[in-house]
C-alpha cells in the first residue's frame, strides 16, 4: 500500500469515541417530487416524476443515500400524444394558468416507481391521459427500452409493479383523484396486465385522497406504503395482509407530530446491505417544490415505525438530523448538476425542456462552447418552444446566465426566467433596431436601458422566503438591479418554479441568441454581489 492511499485509509476509520456522522433534512432541496428508490448490490437509484417536461423522468444515483447526482433520464422525449409538441391552438398567457389548451402542462410522468427484477431496471409510470406505462434496461443509465403501455386507459396514477418469490407479477395503482388502490395481476415480463383489476383498498373516511401505493413482502406479510390526505398536509400509512389480495390492515407510520412539516409523505422503503431501514419522501414547500427527506425506518412487531418515534403513538415524525446509514460506503461527493458552460457535445443531465423541444431550433455545434438557441413563433413564454430548464435548487440559489445578443433580430426575446405559472424573467428584447434590457412579470413587459455591448450577464437570486430579484452585468463584475423582488409561485402545473433559459419571436422566426454559460451557486454565496 502507498502512503497516500495508507493515509486515505487511516482517514475514513472514525476515531475512537469520536461522534458518529450524521446527516440533515433535507437530503435533497430540489423538486424531485413523488420519489421511489431501490437499492442494486450497493448502488441507489431515485426516480421522479418529471410531468410536461422533456426528457422523463430523472434518475438519480447514490452510494450512501444522502448525496445524490442525476444519472439521467427514462424517456428521451415525450411520444404520448401531440400536444406534447404544443402544437396549439394555445389558449394560455403568461397572465393565467389555465386552460391549457394545444399543451399538456400537468401531463405527463405521474409518481413513477423503479424495481430490479431478472437483472432489468423497470420503470412504471401513468400519465393521467393516455394510461400507464413501462420501460426496462439492464443499466440503470441507460439506454432504456421503449415504452410499452401496460394498461390503455387513462386517469388511473402511480403504479407500482411486484414480482412474487414464484415469479408472479403484480401492479398496483390508484386513480386520479386519489383513490381506490386497485390490483391487477401482470404477465411475467411486465408488459401488461392479465385481468381488469380488484379493489383492494378503499377507505374514505380514514384514508382519503389514499395514492402512491409501494408494493413489498417482508416476513411473509405484503406490505403496501402509501400517502393520504393530499400534497399539503397528508401522512403515511402502512398496509399489511397475508395475501397479496387482502384483507389489509392499516397502521398510520408517518405524520407531522410537533415538527414544521405539514405533509411528510409519499416515497419509498430501502435497506442497506447490514439490514437497516430507510424511506426517502417528500414535503411540499412551495416555490421549491417537493424536496426529498430521508428518515429511518424500523420494524416493531411486525409494523414499520419511521423517523422519531412519538410518543404514545404508533407513528413517527421526521427527524432533523440523524446518523448516516451504515451502506458501507464512503460519502460520495455527489451534488446534483447544474452549472454548464456548453463544452460538450451533449446537454448535461441537470437539463429538460418545456415539453418536447423542437431540436432543429437549437444545437450545442453551430458555435462551440455555447448554446444557441433560435427564436420559434409564440406570444407568451407559457407557449413559447425550446425553453430550457433545470430544477430549482434551495434554500437559496442564485443563477447567472451570459447571453451574446449579436444575432437577435425585431420581434424577438431572451433571457432567463424563473418559469411557472405567471412566469416572470429578465432578458432581452429587440424591436426597431434596438435590443433593450427588460424584466417581464405575468406577460408585462418593462423596459430598461438599450444594450450597445456583445455580451450580457443576466442573473436570478432566489432566496429562502420564494422570492426572486433580477439584476444585470455589462461587464460580468457589477451587476445593476432591475425592479423589485417578485414572489414564486407556490406550484406551477404540480411543480415548483424552475430557472430557464429562453427565447421567442412575434416577428421574424430567424432570429437566434447564443449563450456561453450558466452558474448556479446554492445557497447564494455570502458578501458577493
Amino acid at each position: 500500500m502507498t502512503r497516500l492511499a495508507l493515509v486515505l485509509a487511516l482517514a475514513a476509520v472514525p476515531a475512537i469515541g469520536a461522534a458518529p456522522a450524521t446527516y440533515t433534512n433535507p437530503v435533497i432541496f430540489a423538486d424531485y417530487s413523488d420519489p421511489d428508490v431501490i437499492r442494486v448490490g450497493e448502488d441507489y437509484y431515485l426516480v421522479a416524476s418529471s410531468f410536461h417536461f422533456s426528457p422523463g423522468i430523472p434518475i438519480l444515483h447514490s452510494r450512501d443515500l444522502v448525496h445524490w447526482r442525476i444519472l439521467g433520464h427514462v424517456l428521451p422525449r415525450l411520444p404520448f400524444a401531440p400536444e406534447y409538441d404544443m402544437p396549439g391552438p394555445h389558449t394560455l398567457t403568461d397572465a393565467i394558468s389555465k386552460p391549457v389548451g394545444g399543451t399538456r402542462y400537468a401531463g405527463g410522468v405521474w409518481a413513477p416507481s423503479i424495481r430490479h427484477h431478472a437483472g432489468r431496471f423497470y420503470v412504471y409510470w401513468a400519465t393521467p391521459d393516455e394510461g400507464i406505462f413501462m420501460a426496462s434496461a439492464t443499466r440503470a443509465d441507460g439506454p432504456w427500452s421503449t415504452p410499452v403501455k401496460v394498461i390503455d386507459q387513462p386517469m388511473l396514477e402511480d403504479p407500482c409493479p411486484f414480482w412474487d418469490d414464484d415469479g408472479t407479477a403484480w401492479l398496483v395503482h390508484s386513480r386520479h383523484g386519489a383513490g381506490p388502490l386497485i390490483l391487477h395481476r401482470m404477465s411475467a415480463d411486465g408488459t401488461r396486465v392479465l385481468d381488469a383489476g380488484t379493489t383492494i383498498v378503499e377507505d374514505k373516511v380514514n384514508l382519503p385522497i389514499l395514492e402512491g401505493p409501494k408494493l413489498y413482502k417482508r416476513d411473509g406479510w405484503y406490505y403496501i406504503l402509501a400517502p393520504f390526505g393530499g400534497v399539503e398536509k397528508g401522512a403515511q400509512v402502512a398496509l399489511r395482509a397475508r395475501d397479496i389480495r387482502g384483507p389489509y390492515e392499516q397502521r398510520v407510520v408517518l405524520r407531522q407530530g410537533t415538527t414544521k412539516l405539514e405533509g411528510p409523505h409519499q416515497g419509498g422503503w430501502v435497506e442497506t446491505p447490514s439490514g437497516q431501514g430507510w424511506f426517502v419522501h417528500f414535503n411540499s414547500t412551495g416555490a421549491f417544490g417537493r424536496i426529498s427527506y430521508l428518515e429511518p425506518l424500523r420494524w416493531v412487531d411486525g409494523w414499520p415505525l419511521i423517523g422519531a418515534p412519538i410518543p404514545g403513538s404508533s407513528a413517527g415524525q421526521p427527524v432533523d438530523r440523524h446518523a448516516v446509514p451504515d451502506t458501507r460506503n464512503s460519502p460520495a461527493p455527489y451534488r446534483l448538476q447544474a452549472s454548464d458552460d456548453f463544452s460538450t457535445s451533449t446537454l448535461g443531465p441537470q437539463w429538460e425542456w418545456n415539453h418536447n423541444p423542437d431540436d432543429r431550433a437549437w444545437s450545442l455545434r453551430a458555435r462551440p462552447g455555447f448554446l444557441r438557441l433560435t427564436a420559434l413563433p409564440a406570444e407568451h413564454l407559457v407557449t413559447a418552444r425550446n425553453t430550457l430548464i433545470q430544477i430549482l435548487q434551495g434554500p437559496s440559489s442564485r443563477i447567472t446566465a451570459r447571453l451574446d445578443p449579436r444575432r437577435m433580430v425585431d420581434g424577438q426575446r431572451a433571457g432567463l426566467s424563473l418559469f411557472g405559472v405567471r412566469p416572470s424573467w429578465i432578458g432581452l428584447v429587440r424591436a426597431a433596431g434596438k435590443t433593450r434590457v427588460t424584466l417581464a412579470r405575468e406577460g408585462v413587459e418593462t423596459a430598461g436601458p438599450v444594450l450597445t455591448g456583445t455580451r450580457i450577464d443576466l442573473r436570478t437570486d432566489v432566496t429562502a422566503d420564494q422570492r426572486v430579484a433580477y439584476s444585470y452585468s455589462l461587464d460580468g463584475k457589477t451587476f445593476v438591479s432591475i425592479g423589485t423582488p417578485i414572489p414564486l409561485a407556490r406550484f406551477s402545473w404540480w411543480k415548483g418554479s424552475r430557472p430557464a433559459l429562453f427565447t421567442f419571436t412575434r416577428d421574424r422566426p430567424d432570429g437566434s441568441v447564443d449563450v456561453d454559460r450558466v452558474v448556479v451557486d446554492t445557497p447564494i454565496p455570502a458578501g458577493r454581489s
